[in-house]
């Protein structure tokens, strides 16, 4: 299964014209796309006119859902964390460790557009779809 990191969706729905839209948007016609927690709150939190909320809330519920953060998760992305700042890495988001650290347990594929995920990919094993 593929996740599509907040960064990709904003990306989507501002049209914008690149690989990581591309593949996003044949990944939704071909594959399950799944959601969760915390994308659905970064990605809703930026819509300031009501009819563009209610457009892309109705796409996230369109979406297989899963807790993203839990206990375990939690305490793995913790552990990330510490091991890239061991690598003198700094993400600048705890959250985009959180959904790291899901896609990484789980094995899924993670969408793109921000650079605080390359390094999770050459230091963590993070897999991503392009």
């Amino acid at each position: 299964m593929i996740v599509a990191d907040t960064s990709a969706w904003i990306d989507y729905v501002r049209g914008i014209d690149a690989p990581h839209t591309n593949v996003l948007d044949y990944e939704l016609l071909h594959n399950r796309i799944i959601t969760g927690d915390l994308i659905i709150t970064e990605f809703l939190q930026g819509f300031r006119e009501e009819k563009d909320f209610k457009e892309a809330k109705r796409i996230m519920d369109s979406l297989e859902y899963h807790d993203f953060a839990g206990r375990e998760i939690a305490l793995r992305a913790a552990m990330n964390f510490r091991k890239l700042r061991t690598n003198g890495i700094t993400i600048r988001k705890t959250i985009d460790v959180i959904i790291a650290t899901f896609c990484i347990e789980n094995r899924y594929e993670l969408i793109h557009n921000d650079r605080d995920f390359d390094p999770m990919e050459k230091v963590l094993g993070l897999l991503v779809r392009r």
